[in-house]
C-alpha cells in the first residue's frame, strides 16, 4: 500500500527538497500534492483526499493552524502532521488540541 502525500510549506526549496526525498522511497510514498499556503492545503484535501499532510505552521493566506482545524473537522480521515521551525509550547499544544497526529520540529 502506497501512502499518499500532499506537502505544504510557503517555503519552496524547502518543499520541493522534501517531496525529492520522499521521491526516493515511491515504493511506500506517493507525493499528489504540494501547497504553499493553508487556503491551498485545504482545497488539495478536498480535491485529492491524501492519506496524509505535511503541514507548515506558519504560511501566508491562513496559517497551519487554522488549515488544521478545518481539515480536521471536514476530513477527519485525514492525518495532518506538522513540520515547522517554532519551538513555541503553544504551537505545539494547539497542534495537538487541534487534532494533529504528529508535530516535526
Amino acid at each position: 500500500m502506497t501512502i499518499k502525500i500532499v506537502v505544504a510549506d510557503d517555503h519552496k526549496l524547502f518543499r520541493q527538497g522534501l517531496i525529492g526525498l520522499m521521491r526516493a522511497h515511491d515504493d511506500m510514498v506517493e507525493v499528489i500534492g504540494e501547497a504553499s499556503t493553508g487556503q491551498e492545503a485545504i482545497k488539495l484535501a478536498h480535491l485529492l483526499r491524501p492519506d496524509v499532510i505535511l503541514m507548515d505552521i506558519q504560511m501566508p493566506d491562513g496559517d497551519g493552524l487554522k488549515a488544521l482545524r478545518e481539515i480536521r473537522q471536514l476530513l477527519p480521515e485525514i492525518a495532518v502532521v506538522m513540520l515547522t521551525a517554532s519551538e513555541l509550547d503553544e504551537h505545539l499544544y494547539e497542534a495537538f488540541r487541534l487534532g494533529a497526529a504528529g508535530y516535526l520540529l
